[in-house]
């Protein structure tokens, strides 16, 4: 979990021996509160376990998932295959104001300004990045998936092969769980502070497309809601409000709603009138004997440091 704190004044850096101390009572507080959730127990040696019944999958596709191994398929119990190179430099921080204990880490080397609107919202992209970049995806000759590291690890590591299987189950796991918050505001951020209004800027009114009418702009501003023109162009990047052939802005002149028309209109312009046939749903890929017999290394085409 990570949080972004706005620093009203500049304040000197912490030492080593305080980033310790403040790293073991987040370890103290966070186990203390999974203990009482019921969510891990503490064994005999002193190690804590989780307790996940049989008829719960997805909680053991997770805690499997965490842990570096497979909870299903011929792989059951076992760590993916590693791809190693020459031994360089960890993409972790070892060295400045960054401290290790457990497996937890704590890193305080990155500190901003009020002013400095860039670095802050690199921050927080940084914390909003996605679990997997697409562009260091790729398969091999065998269809396996390839998973490579922005930069190498420690030993060495510097991708991770899957069958498609192990990789669907891998996706599975980061599915978030209906009705979950994923981020949530704390302090001064959170949405029933009683100063909110006092810290919160004001909603800013955006222009509106052209495309909206008089009409629709009104409604437009009642409502919190992005409209739809918008939202073409924010995630497909179609601006809908002006021509491809002039450049021109566009404005509505009719709306068609009867179906018959639709029709007419549509196969007058030599464009499919009837929605395509939606498929039924395939089953898992199978997985060939030679796959599973596969234990040793060999050369990709998508590495050829291999």
């Amino acid at each position: 979990m990570a949080f972004v704190l706005p620093i009203l004044t500049t304040a000197n850096p912490p030492t080593i021996k305080e980033l310790e101390a403040v790293l073991v009572a987040i370890i103290k507080k966070l186990t203390r509160y999974l203990e009482k959730q019921n969510i891990i127990v503490k064994d005999e040696d002193d190690n804590f376990q989780l307790s996940i019944p049989d008829e719960d999958s997805f909680s053991k596709l997770q805690a499997s998932s965490v842990t570096y191994r497979f909870a299903t398929g011929p792989s059951k119990g076992k760590k993916a295959m590693v791809l190693k190179t020459v031994h360089d430099i960890d993409h972790n921080s070892n060295t400045g104001l960054v401290t290790k204990n457990s497996g937890f880490s704590l890193h305080a080397g990155v500190a901003t300004k009020a002013d400095e609107r860039d670095k802050l919202e690199r921050i927080c992209r940084y914390i909003a990045r996605p679990a997997i970049a697409e562009e260091r995806l790729s398969t091999n000759v065998r269809g396996e998936v390839i998973l490579r590291f922005k930069k190498p690890w420690t030993d060495g590591t510097t991708a991770i092969k899957f069958s498609p299987m192990e990789f669907m189950e891998r996706l599975a796991a980061l599915v978030p769980r209906p009705r979950i918050h994923l981020t949530r505001f704390s302090g001064v951020l959170a949405p029933h502070y009683k100063f909110r209004k006092q810290i919160v800027p004001a909603k800013k009114t955006e222009p509106q497309l052209e495309l909206i009418s008089a009409n629709n702009k009104k409604e437009e501003e009642k409502s919190e809601n992005v409209h739809w023109a918008r939202l073409l162009k924010r995630v497909f990047n179609i601006d809908v409000s002006h021509c491809p052939k002039c450049n021109g802005n566009m404005r509505i002149i009719a709306a068609i709603e009867e179906p018959a028309i639709i029709k007419k209109i549509l196969e007058h312009l030599g464009l499919p009138s009837k929605p395509p046939k939606i498929h039924s749903a395939r089953g898992p890929p199978p997985i060939h004997q030679d796959e599973q017999s596969f234990q040793g290394e060999e050369c990709f085409s998508d590495f050829p440091e291999y």
